[in-house]
């Protein structure tokens, strides 16, 4: 199954190719643009011959309806931005990938810019070589940039179609995709969406993309669930770590290792080093206490309460090796022990929880 994944066109316009989805700088309001195309445990072997197909049944995956759709996504899916084509080799992708599959994600994230259409072609490369049942797995990608030429970019009617929403139906129609969401669009644009496809007997979107972590918790919080309720749109939440700025490991610093040192990563290594990031650093060594409490790791008691919010589908996890894969995968079970009151006095350590307006 293919879903995809639709950007609003003037929240990306002028970023990089590389930064564009985990920016800190999104547009006030998600922006009025023309429209633009949607867990160190070792493997046990093998038996030989056989398929190592999980369904998560022994792993602790949970599975959730994408949106009030009927698709069945693992609450935890593996993106490939940044890593795929990029980061690491080819082998390494395909390592964490059948390691994700074995463990029962069934949700991989693309978009035909990651790697400059390298992370697209990687991760079909790898699922062709896998020879998986196709109907066992589920990929989002997202269409906008394309490529250089002006013919390769956008949703103009020589890209797709014109429409956004006439376009994903085109597309859905024509057996190219099952479902279409959006990403980064604001809740009166999807409402808006879903209101001209009722009207004009078209295909709504089922699904927002949205960056949400312990420093970004407005739009999960207070807009998507009203969506989620009114009119069954889920949320599929990318970055759960901030970029890496919640797994501690940066500390004032910026190891060679880590992505904010990158070639194209410069805005991330300036937001390690500027006084908000010096600040939302310190309330993560705050939150520290509690991870030990719950006897888990910075990163897994983040991923864990990215998972706790209502209407979340999936939470997309970005790692460059197994043992980060693994490690992430221990979320699972830190969301059971994710309290009330254990959330409460993460609100009150964070100081930043969003509130209705009046």
């Amino acid at each position: 199954m293919q879903v995809s994944i639709a950007c609003t066109e003037q929240n990306l316009r002028s970023r990089s190719s590389e930064d564009r989805l985990c920016g800190p700088r999104p547009g006030p309001g998600g922006g009025n643009g023309g429209p633009a195309r949607v867990a160190l445990v070792p493997r046990p072997p093998a038996p030989a011959g056989a398929l190592r197909e999980s369904t998560g049944r022994g792993t602790g995956m949970k599975y959730r309806n994408l949106g009030k759709s009927g698709l069945r996504v693992s609450c935890l899916g593996l993106g490939t931005w940044v890593t795929f084509g990029s980061q690491i080799s080819d082998e390494t992708a395909e390592d964490v990938l059948t390691l994700a599959y074995e463990h029962g994600i069934n949700l991989f994230d693309t978009a035909e810019v990651y790697a400059a259409g390298k992370a697209e072609r990687t991760l079909g490369n790898i699922l062709k070589s896998k020879g998986w049942r196709r109907s066992s797995y589920v990929i989002t990608t997202k269409i906008f940039w394309g490529g250089q030429a002006e013919t390769e970019r956008g949703l103009s009617r020589k890209h797709i179609i014109e429409e956004i929403v006439r376009a994903m139906t085109y597309v859905i129609n024509q057996g190219l995709a099952l479902y279409w969401g959006t990403s980064r669009w604001g809740a009166t644009e999807i409402m808006e969406a879903y209101s001209m496809a009722r009207q004009f007997n078209l295909i709504p979107p089922v699904c927002e993309q949205a960056e949400n972590h312990f420093f970004q918790r407005e739009k999960v919080e207070m807009q998507l669930p009203e969506l989620y309720h009114k009119i069954g749109v889920g949320s599929v939440t990318w970055s759960p770590l901030a970029c890496g700025l919640i797994t501690s490991k940066y500390d004032g610093r910026v190891p060679d290792s880590c992505r904010a040192g990158f070639k194209g990563y410069q805005w991330l290594k300036d937001r390690v080093h500027s006084e908000e990031g010096k600040k939302q650093q310190a309330k993560v060594l705050d939150l520290l206490p509690i991870a030990n409490q719950l006897g888990c790791t910075a990163a897994q008691l983040a991923i864990a309460w990215c998972l706790r919010s209502e209407g979340v589908s999936s939470v997309l996890l970005g790692v460059s090796n197994a043992e980060q894969l693994i490690e992430h995968l221990g979320a699972l079970q830190v969301l059971s022990h994710l309290t009330p009151q254990t959330v409460t006095e993460i609100d009150v350590l964070l100081g930043n929880k969003p509130h209705p307006k009046k």
